[in-house]
Parts: structure tokens; C-alpha cells; sequence
């Protein structure tokens, strides 16, 4: 091969290495850019995370109130859409067997010390969740709670038995928040303060 194909050829090569090498560069340089730009974003949808303060208040042996306190942050303004629902404890229910329980009731029945009060507050026939709100900082909301029943098919099982069970369980609640496309679900415990 002659000297001056050699040359050219070589050229070429540097040529095709270092476009190659800049087209790499740039890939690396616009990855990192997207991973920098997407910690941004979660790191400010974090800081923007609504801030519950959340009790509950006995009023008598069968019902409480739970307050539920937007304390921030201030940016915030308004979250406009708060929904609560009441979740179950941690047992697996699968092995219970057919008969008067269907899985809906078993999926229906709030399995724990509390549940809201059926239709009050726009809470859900079952108790389980609440219809949604908007809620404004440094403002709350009172929801009227009352303690589960042992479910229609559980013969047998009173009201105190069935309470016993969950003495020193806590309430488990699950809160979704909604501001313009950011969404955040919240997990929380309640104490069960005994009655």
C-alpha cells in the first residue's frame, strides 16, 4: 500500500474514532444531564411533600374524632386533593374460607380498631375511605371514626372480643395528595388509645 493511502487512510480513521468518541461524549454528557435533571425533580417533589399532622381524639367509647392538620408547607398554599383511606392490618386473609364471606366482604370489612363513620363526612358505606377535599395551610379537618364490628359471617365473635383482638393495634391510614401533576401517598399509624 502506498504511503499516501496509508496517510489517508489513517485520517480517516482518526476521523471516524474521534467522531465517534465526541458522539459518545455527548451521549455520556446527555445522560448525566437527564439523571442530574431527574435528582432535581425528586429532590424538590420531596420538599414539596404535604406535611399531616394527624390525631385522634376519643369523644366517647365508640367514637373518636381524627383531626387532620396541613402544616406545610407554605408553598403549598392549597392541596387539592386529599383522600384518606382506612387500611387494613397486616394479615393475609386468602385462607379464609368460602361460605356467608364472599371476598367482597372480606375486601369491604375494615380489618382493625377503627374505620370512619359509614356516610359521615362523605366516608364510603364501609367506612374505608373518604370522598376527596381540599385543604389549606395551616388549616384542618375533623373526620368522625367509630370502632370496626366483627364482620355479619364471624358468628360467634362479639364487640369486645373482636375489640380485644386489636387492642394496642394501631389505625393504619394511607393519605393520597394531589397539587396540579405531583402526587404523594402518604402511609401513617395512629396510637389505638384504650377505651
Amino acid at each position: 500500500m502506498p504511503w499516501e493511502d496509508i496517510a489517508t487512510f489513517s485520517t480517516a480513521a482518526l476521523g471516524a474514532i474521534a467522531t465517534a468518541g465526541a458522539w459518545l461524549a455527548a451521549r455520556r454528557s446527555a445522560a448525566t444531564a437527564e439523571t442530574l435533571t431527574r435528582i432535581e425533580r425528586d429532590r424538590r417533589h420531596e420538599e414539596r411533600r404535604p406535611k399531616l399532622e394527624l390525631s385522634m381524639e376519643n369523644r366517647s367509647q365508640d367514637h373518636s374524632m381524627l383531626n387532620v392538620h396541613l402544616a406545610g408547607p407554605d408553598e403549598l398554599g392549597v392541596v387539592e386533593f386529599v383522600s384518606i383511606r382506612v387500611d387494613d392490618d397486616d394479615k393475609n386473609r386468602s385462607n379464609l374460607t368460602p361460605g356467608r364471606v364472599t371476598a367482597e366482604d372480606i375486601s369491604n370489612h375494615v380489618w382493625g380498631p377503627f374505620r370512619f363513620t359509614p356516610r359521615v363526612n362523605e366516608a364510603d358505606e364501609h367506612g374505608r375511605t373518604l370522598g376527596s377535599f381540599a385543604l389549606r395551610v395551616g388549616r384542618g379537618h375533623p373526620f368522625q371514626m367509630e370502632r370496626t364490628r366483627p364482620g355479619h359471617w364471624m358468628e360467634g365473635k362479639t364487640m369486645e372480643s373482636w375489640q380485644d383482638e386489636y387492642r394496642g393495634h394501631p389505625v393504619r391510614l394511607v393519605i393520597t395528595c394531589r397539587v396540579g401533576d405531583e402526587e404523594w401517598v402518604l402511609a401513617r399509624r395512629l396510637p389505638n388509645e384504650p377505651y
